[in-house]
């Protein structure tokens, strides 16, 4: 095996956002996005004690937005 770094998008591991990514990039408070998230309105996988979203369910939150 190469000892070359496997990059995590070639072996298929999503790219993750904190609250804080998230919430900057949207322009919204933190505390927004943590009400998505308890609404259900945005996905989240908890990892430890940390929330993170997935760049793929963030794009899929962005598009249910904008179809409202």
């Amino acid at each position: 095996m190469s000892t070359d770094r496997i990059s995590y998008a070639t072996i298929g591991v999503p790219r993750l956002h904190t609250i804080t990514d998230v919430a900057d990039r949207l322009q919204v408070s933190s505390k927004t996005v943590r009400r998505w998230i308890d609404a259900g309105d945005l996905v989240a996988h908890r990892l430890g004690r940390q929330l993170r979203i997935s760049e793929q369910d963030l794009q899929v939150f962005i598009r249910s937005r904008r179809e409202a």
